[in-house]
């Protein structure tokens, strides 16, 4: 039986939060989908086949250290039914504090009303990448801050090149 774990989120930046939490789901998992939601309505700050792509080439040294499949795909709906057609039996989500766990338990409470057949596994941050958010990386690269440590050096690269046309 393969273990198929599905990751959702925006990775608008991949940081290495993102990178924390997939490194540990892949430990436990044969193939863990990681889905980008792309909702028509929002404009992201990285366009989706870079985001695409930055959380591929970051993603690549994990799958090779744990031997977990890591694929990537695009949803814009629920991440229940992403998940389902991914094959998966396991929504994996990371938390970062309590306003974190507030939200997740809800949101894996309403996942689970309508997906009884898929669990959501909560994985908490490790305390090196608790305080990284996407959104306070992009903040603080809009306002000229070294966001380097947040990071990977491609990402860093194409947020700064991103700044350039915004």
């Amino acid at each position: 039986m393969t273990r198929t774990g599905f990751y959702p989120g925006s990775f608008d930046p991949v940081t290495f939060g993102h990178l924390d939490v997939i490194a540990r789901a892949a430990r436990f998992m044969d193939k863990l989908v990681l889905g980008v939601g792309v909702h028509h309505g929002k404009a992201p700050f990285l366009e989706t086949p870079l985001r695409l792509a930055l959380l591929a080439d970051a993603c690549e040294p994990v799958s090779n250290a744990t031997g977990c499949e890591i694929s990537i795909d695009t949803f814009d709906g629920l991440a229940v039914d992403a998940a389902r057609k991914a094959g998966a039996g396991i929504i994996v989500r990371g938390l970062r504090d309590a306003s974190d766990f507030d939200y997740e338990v809800q949101m894996g409470q309403m996942n689970a009303g309508l997906a009884p057949d898929i669990e959501t596994v909560f994985l908490a941050a490790s305390p090196a990448t608790r305080m990284i958010a996407s959104s306070l990386v992009k903040q603080i690269a809009k306002m000229g801050g070294d966001i380097s440590t947040f990071v990977p050096e491609a990402v860093n690269s194409a947020v700064l090149e991103a700044l350039k046309t915004k």
